[in-house]
């Protein structure tokens, strides 16, 4: 009957166009970082992502060794200056926006990881507070997939996926890997190629494409370092700015990201539909005597080939979102500060993405007219044919730079896919973007 039931739905779609939703609810992260060692960026994106703890499930934080040892103690060094700044200017966080979790609830999550760096820190008896925690909160009774943001290297999961495989059934480690999803930036030991190795079935990203996208660092001196508490914790820059933030950008609730979609695109990147074997870390990993060709082949999602284009399409949003939730942290007043407008397509309000089965030759008519701003600021609508996650590579024509939109779906689409994404933007200062994504089905 269930079967006969989803049938129904799926012909009723086809002939009636009903749009069906793909869900972007709050994502589960857990995020594994080297913070204190030589470069200062995790700090950077630490930072970044606890203006974002509303639009993400942080559930876990876990400290551990890269490549290059951490002088023992500067890890919590870091985090003692962070985290009460942060203490500091979460009431005000909390006027503007609800869900950013307290202190004490950051402070146990925060675990540390592996004793030893790459695959040495992998094995019998080798077990830590980080390992110990990634198992507790995969086995947790939530059906959400539980996305690992790996800042440093991946051996913290490596043990947690190993031990799982010596402790349990066959059965129990597949459901248990199942919820497991890894967005790893660069690729920074051996142990990550040993995962996608073992646990093929792990949807494992790889993103050598991270550099290029923050703005200069004038711009974080005039709009993050600047802003109370939490900005006078933001370093200045030694190599790269923010080289981990796409790993989190990416899983972030905006109406845009679909996580589990990698290869439709979003503030994280975009990524190859299918995995390509042997993506290697970065070269310091061979200087570090690792060797990853063991284990060849392995599979991973590699970045497509617009490469960081693919973050640089929206770093202006990016930005300005990072620099209204830093004025966010210094004013206890709703109306000093700008806020996100509701990007509503039809009547819906949600940030799911919108799929519609639409015929060729056939005309879509949109209206997100319902959008509004909780400020009262004037709105702007921008729709844009997001042609690269598309299966149609034609020449789209619509109109609509206002609310309404009328798209010709052209006669050889059949069969192929449109990505459409909406763009509500405020006029306030800065000026803020929600989105929502169309994703029409050419029958």
């Amino acid at each position: 009957m269930k079967t006969n039931k989803n049938v129904l739905l799926c012909l009723l779609a086809l002939c009636f166009c009903i749009v069906l939703p793909t869900h972007a609810s709050k994502t589960r992260l857990i995020v594994t970082s080297d913070i204190g060692g030589a470069d200062p960026d995790d700090q950077q994106s630490l930072i970044h992502l606890l203006t974002l703890l509303d639009r993400v499930d942080l559930e876990g934080f876990i400290y551990q060794y890269a490549w290059v040892p951490i002088n023992k103690g500067d890890e919590l060094k870091v985090m003692n200056k962070v985290l009460p700044a942060y203490e500091k200017v979460w009431a005000n966080l909390s006027v503007h926006s609800k869900g950013f979790p307290t202190i004490e609830a950051l402070q146990r999550i925060i675990k540390h990881g592996q004793a030893e760096a790459a695959m040495h820190g992998v094995g019998e008896g080798k077990d830590s507070p980080g390992s110990e925690h990634i198992i507790q909160v995969v086995d947790k009774d939530d059906p959400r997939p539980v996305w690992i943001a790996a800042w440093s290297g991946m051996n913290t999961l490596a043990q947690a996926l190993w031990k799982v495989k010596q402790t349990r059934t066959a059965a129990e480690l597949q459901q248990f890997v199942r919820k497991i999803r890894v967005y790893d930036i660069l690729g920074q030991d051996d142990a990550g190629a040993w995962i996608a190795k073992e646990f093929p079935e792990i949807t494992y990203i790889r993103n050598k494409e991270v550099y290029g996208w923050p703005p200069n660092d004038a711009w974080y001196k005039d709009n993050i370092q600047y802003a109370g508490k939490l900005g006078e914790q933001y370093p200045n820059r030694r190599w790269a700015t923010e080289g981990d933030s796409p790993s989190f950008l990416y899983v972030i609730d905006n109406g845009l990201n679909m996580p589990e979609h990698p290869d439709w695109g979003g503030w994280g990147g975009r990524f190859d539909a299918e995995k390509r074997a042997d993506i290697r870390s970065m070269d310091w990993v061979v200087r570090s005597n690792l060797d990853e060709t063991k284990y060849d082949p392995y599979y991973m999602l590699g970045a497509s080939k617009e490469g960081c284009d693919a973050i640089r399409k929206w770093a202006e949003d990016i930005n300005n979102d990072f620099a209204a939730r830093m004025i966010w942290t210094i004013t206890s007043r709703y109306e000093e500060a700008n806020h996100h407008p509701q990007a509503v397509v039809g009547k819906d309000k949600t940030t799911d993405a919108l799929i519609k089965n639409v015929k060729a030759g056939s005309v879509v008519k949109l209206d997100a007219g319902r959008s509004s701003d909780p400020d009262g600021d004037a709105l702007s609508f921008e729709w844009i044919y997001y042609q690269e996650p598309s299966t149609y590579k034609g020449a789209i024509t619509f109109s609509g730079a206002t609310s309404k939109l009328q798209l010709p779906i052209p006669s050889d689409a059949q069969g192929k896919s449109i990505h459409l994404v909406l763009r509500v933007i405020d006029s306030g200062k800065p000026s803020l973007t929600s989105y929502r994504r169309v994703v029409l089905h050419v029958k």
